[in-house]
């Protein structure tokens, strides 16, 4: 069968990829270039409206939400449903160290926007479909690939069989990536033994633009805030939920009735916002930590989940993948404005230098938050309440970390 030719293929048209395709579209429409996305699902992305959220949120760092203003998205996406959160509070639940981040100790606007993924996926798509160098194939799985062979260009095989080359092939089909496995990338991966709990929550008193969450042993709770338009107004009552607990716990809290759990929930998260007076449906996701050994491969690149997924007590997991965005569309506009073919494998080999280190270490600090809060250890727990309170009491040095985490 005949090769359909591209200069680049994209697989996988969720957050992550869609927005590496609308970043590259117009230097790709510039230059003359081509490529194609291929996606899995043909589904339409459900549309939430009034009291009704996507119980999947991404938190936006400004530093993120720049690249959406720069590809002229943002104001939509704003308007449509975004809740930008001003402070954000961390507490320890097993005693009393406790830190805060303010925007006014930061000179900013906002520390960052929770804004919900069908949102900001819809809105990606649906810029995608006035760029004409982009085709789309979807419904559509890759089945095999073949690696660069005289042509230097990479070759996969899709599920109906027809088949696409390119001279560069990007996997951004999430953490359990079918391009990454089928192309062999060997990948370190580990169970947390928890679950992550997702829902949306309507709380007695509003959250009053601020990001909560409290560290235990069991795993962390955070109440991220959402916003609803009602009428004319912003009803600022609802929370994105995420509450990874061991996985035990979480079977038990999955196991009770609303009422049951919405009281629960209050109590563990010391009524922070007063009651939790309702509870959408409840969803539990199995936590692992991933991280593929090497990014790139002649002719393919890893972006996003697909070369590392983390624990979610930070919300830095889609931040990480935007950062990759970032880097390997940098490197292939580089490459393109010094007539370098998509194939250079050095082209390839910058993006994983700036990557795979900056990934590994928020990997690393996340672990280590992880163990750090779930110890049980007395002494440990004396520690990491001296260390909150101390860093609290250091405007410099927590201003300086949340600068570093906000990407500004």
């Amino acid at each position: 069968m005949t090769d359909t030719p591209y200069d680049l293929v994209i697989v996988g048209a969720g957050q992550v990829g869609a927005t590496l395709a609308l970043r590259l579209a117009p230097v790709f429409a510039r230059e003359g270039r081509r490529m194609a996305l291929v996606e899995a699902s043909d589904a339409e992305l459900p549309v939430y409206r009034e009291e009704r959220f996507d119980p999947r949120v991404v938190a936006l760092t400004p530093a993120s939400r720049r690249l959406y203003e720069q590809l002229g998205l943002w104001r939509q996406i704003e308007a449509e449903r975004a809740c930008p959160y001003r402070d954000m509070s961390v507490w320890d639940g097993e005693a009393s160290g406790r830190i805060g981040f303010h925007a006014d100790e930061l000179d900013c606007d906002q520390l960052g926007h929770i804004v919900e993924n069908s949102v900001l996926v819809r809105h990606l798509r649906q810029a995608l479909t006035y760029q004409s160098v982009v085709d789309w194939y979807r419904p559509a799985s890759v089945v095999g690939i073949q690696p660069p062979q005289d042509t230097g260009l990479t070759a996969i095989t899709l599920d109906d069989g027809r088949r696409l080359s390119a001279a560069m092939v990007v996997a951004a089909d999430g953490a359990h990536s079918s391009l990454r496995d089928i192309a062999g990338f060997a990948v370190r991966e580990w169970p947390y033994d928890q679950k992550a709990i997702v829902t949306t929550v309507r709380t007695e008193r509003p959250h009053g633009q601020t990001a909560r969450q409290r560290f235990m042993r069991t795993g962390p709770l955070a109440f991220l805030p959402l916003r609803c338009r009602i009428g004319t107004t912003w009803d600022e009552h609802y929370c994105s939920i995420v509450w990874s607990a061991d996985s035990a716990l979480a079977d038990e809290l999955m196991a009770l009735d609303e009422r049951a759990f919405r009281e629960r929930l209050g109590r563990e998260f010391e009524f922070a916002l007063g009651a939790v007076t309702e509870v959408d449906q409840r969803h539990a996701i199995a936590l692992y930590q991933r991280h593929a050994r090497e990014y790139v491969r002649p002719g393919i690149a890893l972006v996003g989940d697909a070369a590392h997924s983390i624990h979610p007590l930070a919300g830095q997991g889609v931040n990480l993948g935007l950062k990759d965005v970032e880097a390997l569309a940098a490197e292939v506009e580089r490459a393109l404005a010094r007539g370098l073919p998509l194939n250079e494998f050095s082209i390839l080999r910058r993006y994983q230098r700036q990557r795979l280190g900056d990934n590994l270490g928020m990997m690393a600090t996340m672990e280590g938050f992880k163990r750090l809060f779930g110890s049980r250890s007395p002494a440990w727990m004396v520690l990491r309440n001296l260390g909150l309170r101390r860093v609290d009491a250091l405007p410099l040095v927590k201003n300086t970390l949340a600068r570093k985490a906000m990407g500004v």
